[in-house]
């Protein structure tokens, strides 16, 4: 059984009335931001549940923003988001939907940033601030966010996890959990280390030189008190 944390018990330290709607939100807005790779441009969040019946009342819709916006869940410009998502013409809109059988408090954000890409990331807040990432661009994953996280987005053909998995030992990395996603053999896969150490820039080139390597996301969790 899960040992339960600080958090679990009592929370974390945040701007609103609700830990799931407010923190976790939030915490999944910033994440989403960071896996787009760049500022964002315009957003549309899909709410599933009660998160789709609740947002506004519970400041789910506010916390998402500052999400994107790169703020915790303790940033006192939390309650002001929308307005200063405005002024830097960010564009955002809230919908309502069935994205499945997933937790109630799940959203999708569909996001454009400001160098033209699209981003797509599904995201559940489950209690106390914590939450679970399930999807990316279509493709599933798994990671909470509590750990430093990297995302490894390749080919799925024999000797790219030992190859990366060789860098990450090298570099002293220990290696908290780790899995692997793929839809179909031989295509795309992603893999995801969850590492009790932070992953050095020199190591995420050499990865990302790597030739069945598309990409590489790296996640810090929020700082202890965020």
């Amino acid at each position: 059984m899960k040992s339960l944390g600080v958090f679990d018990i009592l929370g974390p330290v945040m701007i609103g009335p609700s830990s799931s709607h407010t923190a976790g939100a939030a915490r999944l807005g910033k994440i989403a931001r960071i896996i787009a790779g760049s500022e964002i441009k315009e957003v549309t969040f899909l709410l599933h549940g009660s998160f789709g019946k609740t947002y506004k009342g519970h400041g789910t819709d506010r916390a998402l923003v500052a999400g994107i916006l790169g703020m915790e869940p303790s940033d006192e410009r939390l309650r002001d988001s929308m307005e200063i998502a405005r002024e830097r013409g960010i564009k955002f809109l809230f919908k309502e939907a069935d994205l499945g059988d997933v937790h109630p408090n799940t959203v999708k954000f569909l996001m454009d940033t400001v160098n033209d890409t699209y981003c797509e990331v599904v995201g559940s807040s489950i209690g106390g601030g914590n939450i679970q990432i399930s999807e990316v661009n279509g493709n599933p994953v798994e990671f909470t966010g509590n750990y430093e996280t990297l995302i490894v987005s390749q080919r799925d053909l024999p000797g790219v996890i030992h190859s990366v998995t060789s860098i990450l030992s090298k570099e002293n990395i220990n290696v908290a959990f780790m899995k692997v996603f793929r839809n179909h053999k031989g295509k795309d896969a992603t893999m995801i280390f969850e590492m009790d150490n932070k992953i050095s820039e020199k190591a995420i080139r050499e990865i990302e030189k790597l030739e069945l390597v598309h990409r590489i996301i790296s996640i810090s969790p929020a700082k202890e008190g965020e």
